[in-house]
C-alpha cells in the first residue's frame, strides 16, 4: 500500500525527521489560508498522486503569491496528472500539499528498502539526488551506495558515516544523519514498511539536512496489525478492478495486454503469461484465483476481467489438484451463463478428473472452447486476440 508525500511526512514527523513546514488543502480556496498560516513570502504546491515525475508533468510548482496557488489548485484537483509512471490516464489529483519555499544548497538522495539476498535492510544513498536520479543509477553508479543494517545493531552509527562520506557530509551534517538513519531504520521496522525514499534529501542553505520529499510503501501483508496506515488507503489511485479483486480476495494485477488470464495459483499465472508472450500475445492481468476456484470465485473473476474494455478473448487455466476438474467446469459454466460473456473463453484443465472436466466444457451449449494443451491453448487465445 502506498502513501501521499503528505501522509508520508506526517509520519516522518512522528519520527522526528526533519520535514518543511507544511498544509494539505482539498479545496482550492483554502490554499491562501495554508499560505498565511505557514507564513513567508514563497511556496511550493504540489499535486498529491501515487506516482514520480510530478515535478517534469506540472505537478509542482513555486509561487511568490498565494493566488498563485489557487490558480495551480484549480488546475489540478479533480484532473488527472500523467507523469512517466502513470498510465496514458494518468492519476486523479484530490489533494494539494503547500509546503513552506526551502532555500536549497544541494540535493541528494537516500531510501531504504528490503534486500532478500544479504537478508537485510539496505540504505541506498546518492550525493546525486533530485529527478534524474534515474540517470545517476544507469550512468554514474560510483555516486551510490548500499549500506546494509541490522536493527538494533550497535554498528548502525558507522554505517551511518559509511553513508555521509558517499554524500559528501561535513561533521555537522553526519551527525544529522547519524540520527536520520537511526530514525529512518525505527519508522521502516515498526511501521512494516516496503520501501522509504527521500528524493530529494537536501542541505539547506543554513547546512540542515531536510526531507524534501517522502515516498513511502507499507507491506500489504502486514496491514492487519498497521490499522491506523489502511485508514490513509486512497483508493482512487488504485485501478478500480484491483480494488474490487481485493475485497473479493482474489489476486488480481491490471496489464496492457487484451488477452484476459484467470488461473489458479501464482506460479501457473506467471507461467501462463509468460506462454502468451512466447506466442505473440499480450496478457491483460494478472489473476490468481486461489486453489479452491469455486463457482462464486470464478464468477467474480470473470466480472473483474470483463470490465477491462481491451479483453478479446478469456484464457481460464486451471489445475485440479484437491477440487475436482469436472466440478470446476461445471462451475465455469455456470459463472460464464450467469455472467452474460460475449467473448471467446477458453479453458485448459489439467489434474484431478480433468477428462471428465472437458467432457463437460465440450458438451456445454455456450461459447468455450476446452483445449488440454496448454501451448496450443495460448496460440488460439492469441489468434482471437489479433
Amino acid at each position: 500500500m502506498n502513501l501521499h508525500e503528505y501522509q508520508g511526512k506526517d509520519l516522518f514527523s512522528n519520527y522526528n525527521l526533519p520535514v518543511s513546514k507544511r498544509k494539505v488543502v482539498f479545496n482550492a480556496n483554502d490554499v491562501i489560508e495554508a499560505c498565511n498560516e505557514i507564513s513567508g513570502s514563497k511556496w511550493v504546491v504540489k499535486a498529491q498522486v501515487h506516482a514520480g515525475g510530478r515535478g517534469k508533468a506540472g505537478g509542482v510548482k513555486l509561487i511568490e503569491t498565494p493566488e498563485e496557488g489557487v490558480k495551480f489548485a484549480r488546475k489540478w484537483l479533480g484532473n488527472n496528472l500523467i507523469t512517466y509512471q502513470t498510465d496514458k490516464n494518468g492519476q486523479p489529483v484530490n489533494a494539494i500539499l503547500v509546503e513552506e519555499f526551502t532555500d536549497i544548497e544541494r540535493e541528494l538522495y537516500l531510501s531504504v528498502i528490503i534486500d532478500r539476498d544479504s537478508k537485510k535492510i539496505v540504505f541506498i544513498g546518492s550525493s546525486e539526488g533530485g529527478v534524474n536520479i534515474e540517470d545517476v543509477a544507469k550512468n554514474r553508479p560510483e555516486k551510490i551506495i548500499y549500506e546494509g543494517v541490522l536493527f538494533g545493531d550497535s554498528s548502525l552509527p558507522d554505517n551511518a558515516r559509511n553513508i555521509a562520506k558517499v554524500l559528501k557530509l561535513n561533521e555537522s551534517q553526519t551527525i544529522q544523519l547519524i540520527s536520520m538513519v537511526e530514525n529512518l531504520l525505527r519508522l521502516f521496522v515498526e511501521k512494516d514498511l516496503s520501501l522509504l525514499e527521500i528524493n530529494p534529501l537536501v542541505i539547506t542553505r543554513n547546512g540542515d539536512l531536510l526531507c524534501l520529499d517522502a515516498k513511502v510503501n507499507i507491506d500489504s501483508n502486514a496491514l492487519y496489525r498497521q490499522l491506523d496506515l489502511t485508514e490513509m488507503n486512497d483508493e482512487s489511485q488504485q485501478n478500480p478492478q484491483e480494488v474490487e479483486a481485493a475485497k473479493s480476495d482474489l489476486s488480481y494485477v491490471s496489464l496492457d495486454g487484451n488477452i484476459g488470464c484467470m488461473v489458479n495459483g501464482a506460479g501457473l499465472a506467471m507461467g501462463t503469461m509468460d506462454t502468451i508472450k512466447y506466442f505473440g500475445g499480450n496478457p491483460a492481468n494478472f489473476l490468481d484465483v486461489g486453489g479452491t476456484a469455486t463457482q462464486e470465485r470464478v464468477a467474480k473473476a470473470f466480472k473483474i476481467i470483463l470490465k477491462d474494455p481491451d479483453v478479446k478473448v478469456v484464457l481460464v487455466n486451471i489445475f485440479g489438484g484437491i477440487v475436482r476438474c469436472d466440478l470446476i467446469a461445471e462451475g465455469i459454466i455456470a459463472a460464464i451463463k450467469g455472467v452474460e460473456v460475449n467473448i471467446p473463453v477458453i479453458v485448459r484443465l489439467e489434474g484431478n478428473n480433468s477428462e471428465k472436466g472437458s467432457q463437460i466444457l465440450s458438451k456445454a451449449k455456450i461459447k468455450i472452447e476446452s483445449i488440454n494443451n496448454l501451448a496450443d491453448a495460448a496460440k488460439r487465445a492469441v489468434a482471437f486476440a489479433k
